[in-house]
């Protein structure tokens, strides 16, 4: 394309330049909006140079740049009027088709040229259209967007409350897990309690453990306050708080605040304490209260929890307590009634020294159907008795006194030990049929070289010999009297010289859970063996005691004992001459 160069001194010189270029712009095939913008750029530059009052010149040509073309439009002062070594306005524009020898020709007739700006004011239409398009897009895409952060600020307020019921949900699950644990701790607590308070019958033990229970998890300290100890020690000082325990059986809480504690009520700070809150709970009884627990705080204050918790300590503790008062009034009763169903033995026998140990089991009651019995017969001979009246209690004691009554009286007439046995086995099934017993009876008689005993389900009797010897005399037993089973009990007899001993025993004295009754038999002939003829001849009484020793030396017994030695002396009084008196313990 031929470079145009176009004039410029007034303004229809300027409306001329700004067509040909409009058209020429068009003509190459530049889009509307860029020949728009081409146009008011020049149009821009042209008004800045006759507003100057100077003449320019406007060059339009086609040339290429990067091997493209390009429409390169340039305005720059004219020769006579522009100031030396002023730079040219110019800008290009891409040019996407070949221009022909005509463009940008620009017609000089008015009208003509009138018509030629209408037709470049038509881009100027179009870019409005364009641009309008391009507003209800924007408008469209505004309105997009304003939803879109409608949306982005209700997913905010969204992930706002999600966030707060995260928190919520967080500070929850840390409260329950809290509460899981205090409650587990609480279940610990209340299991150790409810084994310290039924391991034990004994009132002074039960009130030592309480403090080691509840220090130092729910008091810093702990006083244990029961009447019956005022009774006997004197009255203490004690808060007005534990007081109104005492009196009114409801548990008090003293501080200077309310304590809000369920079932507990607030009372003014203590005098003696005014400054530590305090917890009193009353010890109740179906009949009074025997006391009042009074607990100083913890680290922590009791939670209401605790306190549900604590109050229910104090009932289990009074019932723990109660019980060991009966169980230590039994106790003492069973202990009078069981001496006073022991005899004593005969001072004097047929050249024989006699002496008897009773103990009582370690747990329960101290009182059971064992006992022992020696008694002269109408011939000055000797009958030696041990039995066991099965299970304990009164019951036991009261049917022992009976069988022991009823063998007195079988064997005044001089009935052997098996017969008599016999006669007692009739006498229980007839007496009380769902009841059994076991005995052992041994007969010495004047100037008789020999004894005879008889057993009825009774461990065998073990005869220590003069010479030393140690014999278990397990001949062909009895069965258990009592039992619906007719039976007669057979007697047998042994040679009996000077110095030998005979031990009559319960199975109480010689069997444990951990071994047998044969190793505990075993150990006491054992412990019979070891005794020298003079030493038994001397001291029977404190060999009985020595006989025990090893075979006591287990801590706990569930069953009571008896122990029964029957020594004839090696150098004494012959049968029916003057014997040795004889003593009897209950141990």
């Amino acid at each position: 394309m031929t470079p145009h160069s176009l004039r410029i001194a007034t303004v229809t010189d300027a409306a001329r330049a700004r067509i040909a270029v409009a058209r020429l712009a068009a003509a190459c095939g530049v889009p509307a909006l860029e020949r728009t913008r081409l146009v008011t750029a020049l149009s821009t530059r042209l008004r800045e140079c006759l507003a100057g009052g100077g003449t320019c010149v406007v060059s339009c040509r086609v040339t290429t740049r990067d091997g493209e073309p390009v429409l390169r439009v340039a305005v720059a002062p004219a020769h006579e009027t522009g100031a030396a070594g002023e730079p040219a306005w110019q800008t290009e524009v891409a040019c996407p088709e070949p221009v022909g020898p005509e463009g940008g020709d620009v017609p000089a007739d008015a009208s003509l040229l009138a018509e030629a700006l209408l037709g470049a004011d038509e881009d100027t239409a179009s870019v409005l259209r364009e641009l309008a398009g391009h507003q209800e897009l924007v408008a469209v895409q505004r309105e997009r967007m304003h939803r879109s952060d409608q949306g982005v600020l209700s997913l905010q307020d969204e992930l706002d409350a999600a966030r707060r019921e995260l928190r919520e949900a967080s500070a929850a699950t840390r409260a329950a897990r809290t509460e899981a644990e205090n409650a587990r701790r609480r279940l610990t607590f209340v299991a150790d309690a409810s084994a310290v308070l039924t391991a034990s019958l004994d009132q002074d033990e039960i009130v030592r453990q309480l403090p080691e229970l509840l220090v130092p998890r729910y008091a810093s300290k702990v006083d244990v306050w029961l009447f019956d100890q005022d009774d006997r020690h004197g009255a203490a000082p004690h808060p007005a708080a534990a007081v109104v325990a005492a009196r009114t059986g409801r548990p008090q809480y003293a501080a200077d605040h309310p304590g809000n504690l369920p079932g507990v009520d607030d009372q003014p700070p203590s005098a003696l304490m005014p400054t530590s809150p305090l917890l009193c709970l009353p010890l109740p009884t179906r009949r009074a209260p025997l006391g009042v627990l009074t607990l100083y705080p913890p680290e922590q204050r009791w939670s209401p929890d605790d306190a549900v918790m604590l109050v229910e300590l104090a009932r289990w503790a009074s019932t723990a307590i109660d019980n060991a008062h009966r169980f230590e009034r039994n106790r003492d009763i069973a202990e009078t009634l069981q001496r006073a169903l022991l005899t004593d033995l005969p001072t004097t026998t047929a050249g024989m020294s006699l002496a008897a140990r009773y103990l009582p089991a370690t747990h329960g009651l101290n009182i059971g159907g064992d006992w022992y019995d020696a008694f002269r017969q109408p011939d000055g001979g000797l009958v030696a008795v041990v039995g066991d009246v099965t299970g304990h209690g009164l019951h036991a004691a009261v049917m022992m006194s009976q069988l022991r009554t009823a063998l007195r009286a079988y064997a005044v007439d001089g009935s052997s030990p098996g017969q008599v046995l016999t006669r007692l086995h009739l006498f229980l099934d007839d007496l009380q049929p769902d009841l059994y017993a076991t005995a052992v009876i041994a007969r010495f008689r004047p100037g008789d070289p020999t004894f005879t005993w008889a057993t009825a389900g009774h461990p065998p009797p073990v005869l220590r010999t003069g010479d030393g010897q140690v014999k278990v005399l397990d001949a062909e037993p009895g069965a258990m009297l009592g039992i619906p089973l007719e039976q007669e009990i057979g007697d047998h007899t042994l040679p009996l010289t000077g110095g030998s001993t005979l031990a009559l025993y319960t199975d109480g004295l010689v069997e444990r859970r951990a071994r047998g009754i044969d190793q505990g038999i075993e150990r006491l002939a054992v412990a019979l063996g070891t005794f020298r003829p003079a030493e038994l001849d001397a001291d029977l009484d404190g060999s009985a005691d020595r006989i025990l020793v090893p075979l006591l030396s287990d801590s706990e017994r569930d069953d009571d004992a008896c122990l029964l030695l029957c020594h004839l002396h090696g150098e004494g009084p012959g049968p029916g001459r003057g014997g040795r008196a004889v003593r009897a313990h209950m141990t």
